[in-house]
């Protein structure tokens, strides 16, 4: 794909689409509900199998810092092998 994605342990945790306008953190289900929750505008499901998962669209234009921070953070954790998140307080 010709587009940006971002590892951890060479798994996938985000990516960027193509024309930079959105990105996909991959977050839990129970954590996508929270983000839908609290910011509707911004955060939705990807489509299929990958939303029902927990794979979750960020309109950037709608978004702010502290929110792709946050997102990012979760997918990251999600991901991550355990070894890195224990040596890590974030």
């Amino acid at each position: 794909m010709n587009h940006p994605d971002f590892r951890v342990g060479g798994k996938i945790f985000a990516s960027l689409g193509p024309d930079e306008t959105w990105g996909m953190a991959k977050l839990t289900p129970e954590l996508q509900q929270h983000f839908l929750r609290a910011e509707p505008s911004v955060f939705s499901p990807a489509s299929g199998k990958w939303g029902v998962g927990g794979a979750t669209i960020i309109t950037l234009a709608d978004s702010n810092e502290d929110m792709i921070r946050q997102a990012l953070l979760a997918a990251w954790r999600n991901v991550a092998p355990s070894k890195l998140t224990s040596d890590l307080s974030l």
